[in-house]
């Protein structure tokens, strides 16, 4: 929802008037809506979840809210409509393709979900946060990037300080609620040579059921350490990081191109789609990254990693540069840009 309530502040600033339409349980990550926004309820579905009743209901709760979609968009005609992917925005994209509205669709990875895949080639344009992204032939596309939260912004293209003789910065995070596979990463800087692990300090995102094992495995090491299940500041600590150690979803690398840091991103397996290692792709491409599938993750792999970058300040620079060369800061109004543009041509 983060990327749609972005467009929505900006749209407002621009003065336009914003509808939200979707379903009752995106309406629960709302909140953060301005008031001003007008939020429409319709009725959606997934086979993704239920049993055999649920998934008969599928159809007609999607033709349901469809229809009440339809007939919202005929009452008060929208100039632009722009889905952001997930089942509770079938019943608007597909009111907007009825009534031949301008459409557009944003895919936050590198590989369109089931539902803009779906609509990728029945909208005018799909506003791409990941380039490459893999599309169905005959759509468009236009590489926008993903909307970040103003704190990252503010942190836009801190200056880096390479790898060097004196306390370095890791961080090391694995999604909102951290990843048990992160766990590898003491174990790995173990195999460093001690003069590196003198210097390095290491923020370290754990879940609740790994605390204890990763608080105790720095301890053992002696490295300096902040393990906690969450970081409120991760643009800060992402600006004064030497080296980001992280799974590739679409916002992770969305921020880590925006401030410009060199990464080694772990792709999670368990993704339907394959749709990290189709985020990590670009940056891999550009030198901005090293890219470590889970069926290759080792301690011994990731510390060969980790060293090489640590002791290579040229390398470690260069992989900054080319992060923050991929970095869109400015993905809020290019979206902007192209509802306008799309707004014009009805």
């Amino acid at each position: 929802m983060f990327p749609a309530q972005a467009l929505a502040e900006e749209m407002l600033a621009r003065g336009w008037r914003v509808k939200l339409s979707t379903d009752v349980r995106g309406a629960r990550y709302s909140g953060g809506f301005p008031e001003a926004v007008v939020r429409e309820i319709v009725k959606s579905a997934t086979t993704a979840r239920g049993g055999v009743l649920a998934k008969l209901m599928v159809l007609p709760r999607i033709a349901t809210g469809s229809l009440k979609a339809w007939r919202s968009f005929r009452a008060d005609r929208p100039d632009v409509v722009v889905g952001f992917g997930g089942y509770p925005a079938i019943p608007a994209m597909a009111a907007a393709w009825l009534l031949r509205l301008p459409r557009m669709v944003h895919e936050q990875n590198g590989v369109l979900g089931r539902v803009n895949k779906v609509f990728a080639t029945r909208v005018d344009m799909v506003a791409c946060s990941v380039w490459p992204t893999v599309l169905p032939k005959g759509a468009v596309a236009e590489h926008t990037g993903n909307p970040v939260r103003e704190s990252v912004l503010a942190k836009a293209a801190s200056p880096y300080i390479a790898p060097g003789d004196y306390p370095m910065n890791l961080l090391v995070f694995g999604g909102s609620q951290g990843a048990s596979i992160m766990g590898n990463v003491p174990k790995a800087l173990a195999l460093l040579p001690q003069a590196l692990q003198d210097r390095l300090i290491v923020s370290h995102q754990a879940r609740d059921s790994d605390h204890a094992d990763a608080v105790a495995a720095y301890e053992t090491l002696g490295i300096r350490a902040d393990v906690q299940p969450f970081f409120d500041d991760i643009p800060k600590r992402l600006a004064h990081a030497q080296l980001v150690i992280a799974r590739a979803g679409a916002s992770s690398v969305a921020d880590i191109t925006v401030v410009g840091r060199p990464s080694i991103l772990i792709p999670l397996a368990a993704a339907i789609r394959d749709e990290q290692t189709a985020n990590a792709a670009g940056l891999k491409a550009a030198h901005g990254a090293i890219v470590i599938q889970e069926k290759d993750l080792t301690p011994a792999v990731l510390a060969q990693h980790i060293g090489g970058v640590l002791s290579a300040p040229d390398l470690a620079q260069s992989m900054a540069e080319a992060a923050l060369e991929l970095g869109r800061p400015d993905a809020t109004r290019r979206l902007a840009a192209l509802v306008e543009k799309l707004g014009k041509t009805q």
